[in-house]
Order: C-alpha cells, then structure tokens, then sequence
C-alpha cells in the first residue's frame, strides 16, 4: 500500500520528539568515557534544527549513487568544526549559518532537485562545520577521555540517523512506485523548522 505523504510526515516529526528531551548530563561537563560517550549519543538529538539538518540531508542523498558520501561529508565536517572551536577558532555568525544550512537543505529537498556530487559534498561539509561548532561548547573543558568519547558517541549517532532514513526511505520505496511527494513534504518541513530558527537568529539580532 503507498505511503500517504501525511503520514510520512508525521513520522519525521515522532523521530524529532527525542529533540525535546533533556540533556543527559543534565547540562554538566561528562568526566568519564561512558558519560562522555552517552553525552555524545545524546546531544545531536537534543536540538531541532541539528537533528533536522541530518535528516534532511539523509533523504537528499538517498536516491543518489554515492549516497553515504554526503552524510559522512557532514559527520566528518560536524567534528572538524567542533575541534576547531575547541581549539579557539570561533567562526563567524555560528547559529545563523545553523539556522540558514537548515532551510537550505530543506529547500533543496523540497526542490526535488540533484546537485553535482562535488557541490553537494560542499555544501553539506560547510553546513556540518558551523554545527559542529554549535556543539562544542558543552564540551569545552571535558578531559581528554571522555572527550574522545564524546566525539566518538557524536559522530556515531549522527551516521547512524542518517543511515535509519535512508533505509525507511529506499524500504518505503519498495511499497510505492515513487516517494517524490513524500521527500518533498519532509524537505517542507526541513525547511519549515530552519525558517523559524533562522527567522528567530535575524529578530534576536536587529533587536540586540
């Protein structure tokens, strides 16, 4: 039977509700391998845009011939900026260029549109360097172990949310002879969640 577009939507955002949830350390740097490590599974799930970025840049790749390239592109990118940060490189506009990566891609989805594997790669790296910068001030100061960890835990669940809606969506499919409208409605929403953040960062600073 198809897939409604409705409810494939529906379930991206019950696969964001993690989103809502608390951090779970509470907010405190990690001071062992295994806090560090459940620090690092929990955080990219714990902001909306994040978590909406990777999705979005799951269901761009996932009809594509090199289809993990552009998630790793961005994992990769993800824990670059985040050293970068830790290391005192502070890149400019931060959680604007979140918020805009975010509607970006969303709107690149909802396009239905393929870009050059090159420019692709490209442009989910930048992405994924500004939000791994975004993370990386609830690490700041973690010692060395559990900072591994972290980034170990951080990465993992990045590729691995990446790797479970591709697989909904090349399983899905299978059961319909097209998932166009659906992808579309995702980038909708990609899109939609990036607006609102974007539109927040550009209020917060014409009003500063």
């Amino acid at each position: 039977m198809a897939l409604r577009p409705l409810s494939l939507a529906a379930l991206l955002i019950l696969l964001a509700q993690p989103a809502l949830a608390h951090h779970v350390m509470g907010g405190g740097l990690p001071e062992t391998w295994w806090q560090g490590l459940l620090s690092g599974l929990g955080h990219p799930v714990i902001g909306l845009d994040h978590f909406a970025c990777i999705c979005g840049i799951a269901v761009a790749a996932a009809f594509t011939t090199h289809r993990l390239l552009a998630p790793l592109a961005y994992v990769a990118a993800t824990l670059a900026g985040c050293l970068l940060f830790l290391n005192g490189i502070v890149l400019p506009q931060e959680e604007l260029a979140v918020a805009a990566s975010v509607l970006l891609v969303g709107v690149l989805v909802l396009s239905g549109r393929t870009l050059p594997t090159p420019l692709a790669l490209a442009l989910f790296a930048l992405a994924g360097l500004f939000h791994g910068a975004a993370f990386a001030p609830s690490i700041l100061g973690a010692e060395t172990q559990p900072l591994v960890a972290y980034l170990i835990g951080f990465a993992a669940i990045q590729f691995g949310i990446a790797l479970a809606v591709m697989a909904l969506l090349r399983g899905l499919l299978r059961a319909t002879s097209s998932l166009s409208v659906e992808a579309r409605l995702i980038g909708a929403l990609v899109a939609g969640i990036g607006f609102t953040y974007l539109f927040e960062r550009v209020e917060g600073l014409l009003l500063a």
